[in-house]
């Protein structure tokens, strides 16, 4: 029970912080797309790492996601097109369209990352994802922190939060058990 509860309170505080550290790319986790256009919570994701990139956190912006079967475009190309539609150069973002959960998303980032001789990245995703997709990129060879975003549907009601942090402790504790992501296990619509 204390481990749970321990891991639970992590998730909470880790959630809390928002690091702004520079780095030198922000990674933008994927989230559902639309036929190229990006889901409330993968849009509140872009608004952020957009406003991480003009405050000069980093000089690039990495989007990450694949498709789901019969998708045209992917979550990292869909990331693209909102960036460079509202004003981010487009050789300042780097898709990395692979990967259809954390952990995949991840190590297919990391790969394109070292790639080019660099090692740091903000994160952004959801405040109650943070604790997990930082855990998961230090394990895949990055030095990571997290900027989460606290806009979108996943942060407006107390419900709502709780369902995630309580969602979130149990697939972290998943993933230090398995090395195995959870996520679409018992999803709770982080996608919508």
């Amino acid at each position: 029970m204390l481990i749970v509860a321990g891991t639970g309170f992590r998730v909470w505080q880790v959630a809390r912080f928002d690091d702004r550290a520079t780095a030198d790319v922000v990674l933008v986790l994927g989230a559902a797309q639309y036929d190229g256009k990006p889901s409330k919570v993968l849009e509140a994701r872009l608004r952020h790492a957009m406003n991480l990139y003009h405050e000069g956190v980093a000089p690039y912006i990495v989007t990450t996601g694949g498709n789901r079967p019969g998708d045209k475009y992917t979550e990292a190309t869909a990331g693209v097109r909102w960036l460079t539609e509202h004003g981010v150069p487009q050789n300042r973002v780097i898709p990395v369209a692979k990967g259809n959960d954390t952990l995949g998303s991840l190590r297919a980032a990391a790969e394109q990352i070292h790639d080019r001789g660099w090692r740091s990245a903000v994160i952004v995703s959801d405040p109650w994802h943070s604790l997990r997709a930082r855990t998961m990129a230090s394990d895949v060879g990055l030095d990571a922190w997290t900027s989460p975003t606290h806009s979108g549907p996943i942060v407006r009601t107390r419900e709502t939060q709780i369902r995630y942090i309580f969602y979130e402790t149990a697939a972290l504790l998943y993933y230090h058990a398995t090395k195995a992501p959870a996520d679409g296990a018992g999803d709770v619509g982080a996608d919508k």
